[in-house]
């Protein structure tokens, strides 16, 4: 595999080359990540003197058969935006490894075994009660994001809220494919609705649109659009 260096409007000196090969270590990449397909190395210059102070970028993108990889930075000159992209590119890749290694390495445990490897833990009973809480004959309560369900109910593990402005679907792909997730929802800046965009096998991507409707006011009952 060889690093793929070009210029984005702006000339790249054999030196600068030169350097890159030797900043991106590939023995130590493939290290990281033996599956690595391609790596591309892209540098452009921003021409407004008002951002001298980062007017070279460097956008390095790693592609394997994982989700693409990438790190960019910008600084004043091209030898220091590669040094910190170069740095979060290490980063990201670590964290992948480390990632699939504890997934590969972890064992899970029982529900009994929870008090003892997790201190403070209730202890659970049959039904999934806690002790107290079955001895007592009451059913527990508890706050799942912003909903009190009582019993057994939804398992929602975390809750977000971003704050957006609406993007092309061309922006929402290398959103996703920057943070390296398999899946990114955005506002369309054309329809203005909710979207998501998704990986597929390969490197095939689907789109789902959500359409609002004001006469729809909740979902059909199952069966009725079968006319029964």
């Amino acid at each position: 595999m060889d690093i793929v260096v070009k210029g984005r409007k702006t000339e790249v000196p054999e030196r600068f080359r030169k350097h890159v090969a030797d900043k991106l270590n590939l023995e130590k990449i493939q290290k990281l990540d033996g599956k690595v397909i391609s790596l591309d190395v892209e540098v452009s210059k921003e021409p407004n003197p008002r951002q001298a102070d980062r007017c070279d970028r460097v956008e390095i993108t790693l592609r394997s058969r994982g989700p693409v990889i990438r790190a960019e930075a910008a600084a004043s000159d091209p030898y220091a935006a590669l040094d910190l992209a170069a740095e979060k590119l290490g980063a990201r890749l670590r964290k992948q490894h480390d990632k699939r290694f504890s997934r590969r390495g972890a064992r899970r445990i029982s529900a009994a075994e929870v008090p003892d490897h997790v201190p403070g833990a209730a202890t659970l009973n049959g039904s999934g009660l806690t002790v107290t809480e079955a001895d007592a004959g009451q059913v527990p309560t508890k706050k799942v994001g912003s909903l009190e369900v009582q019993g057994d109910g939804p398992l929602v593990v975390r809750e977000k809220t971003h704050v957006a402005s609406p993007m092309t679907l061309d922006q929402a792909l290398y959103e996703m494919e920057l943070v390296g997730h398999d899946f990114y929802l955005f506002v369309d800046s054309e329809t203005k609705e909710p979207s998501v965009v998704y990986r597929r096998h390969a490197y095939d991507y689907g789109v789902i649109h959500l359409r609002t409707d004001t006469m729809v006011t909740q979902a059909p009952e199952a069966g009725g659009t079968l006319g029964g």
